[in-house]
């Protein structure tokens, strides 16, 4: 390992592979000095209208001294590029295609994406909820100012079910009490329209000089993940002890959901740009980008030595 200064690693609860790698000391075995640090922790910076930018604090963070290494869902590589930050992908996740869904009330008169003009809908701005909804918009020839979107973190399921919004993109566990409680109706299945990958990225200075502590923190994240898959049980746990929730939600929203990281393949690549110029079109990013350029070879093949191994 290079002398330099301790790794740290970015963590919250919506990167599942890093929060459970937290809680185990897997990691620790290979960087004993490692420095966790909680997403949540950090300033969030200012949140935009979500009619009219993108949060961007997972990006900021890797350039503002507040971790080395971070795992998210797709929209925020898109969005610290748009930033101007050069950033290098590690890894993807496979498809989670199971793992949420944009939907409606079961009385809904809205029957298809081009009946949500002028709707409410409710979303986690910023995550994958942003790009999977601008998908569906654009292939209903519909655009960002269609809609209001309400961005709507912890609160989502609650105003869904309060009919304070017209449609919600919903991702479990918070997915399984609107189930239980309502009869939500599909209105956009993912597979199909979305790959919706957890993924992993970090610095290209960090990528191209720390390679020995990269190659530890993937072969970390394999081991961590092939436990996950083996003991999801004991995995929900650790996620229902930080927010007070459903263990058998949690054991649900895990089992559905794949485990593993994959080289950044081109398929994933041109999804990205999908999503990056749509994000431009609507005025949600400043700039346009070149998705590719935050892929690096040399990282492409220690994901799949790792995978070899």
């Amino acid at each position: 390992m290079s002398d330099s200064a301790p790794v740290r690693v970015g963590y919250f609860p919506h990167n599942n592979s890093l929060w459970v790698l937290r809680h185990r000391g897997i990691l620790e075995r290979s960087l004993p000095d490692v420095e966790w640090v909680d997403f949540r922790s950090l300033p969030s910076g200012g949140r935009p209208s979500p009619a009219e930018g993108l949060p961007s604090a997972h990006g900021d963070h890797l350039f503002d001294g507040g971790y080395d290494f971070i795992g998210t869902g797709s929209t925020p590589p898109v969005t610290a590029q748009a930033n101007g930050h050069d950033i290098v992908y590690v890894a993807t996740s496979g498809p989670r295609h199971e793992n949420g869904r944009l939907v409606v009330h079961e009385d809904s008169g809205i029957v298809s994406p081009a009946d949500l003009k002028g709707k409410k809908v409710a979303l986690g701005h910023g995550s994958w909820q942003t790009t999977l909804l601008l998908f569906a918009l654009d292939g209903a020839g519909l655009g960002w100012k269609d809609i209001e979107p309400v961005d709507a973190y912890g609160d989502a399921a609650q105003l869904f079910l309060d009919r304070e919004v017209d449609a919600w993109v919903g991702s479990y566990p918070a997915l399984t009490r609107v189930e239980r409680e309502a009869s939500p109706r599909t209105l956009i299945e993912t597979d199909g329209l979305f790959s919706h990958r957890s993924l992993w990225f970090t610095r290209r200075d960090f990528a191209e000089g720390h390679r020995e502590e990269l190659a530890a923190i993937v072969s970390a994240l394999r081991e961590s993940d092939a436990w996950i898959k083996e003991n999801p049980g004991e995995a929900a746990k650790l996620f229902a002890a930080d927010d007070g929730g459903d263990v058998a939600a949690w054991e649900h929203a895990l089992r559905r959901r794949p485990f593993g990281l994959e080289p950044v393949s081109e398929e994933f690549v041109a999804e990205q740009q999908r999503a990056a110029d749509l994000f431009h079109a609507a005025g949600l990013v400043d700039r346009k980008i070149t998705v590719a350029d935050a892929v690096l070879p040399e990282v492409a093949e220690l994901i799949g030595a790792a995978r070899a191994s």
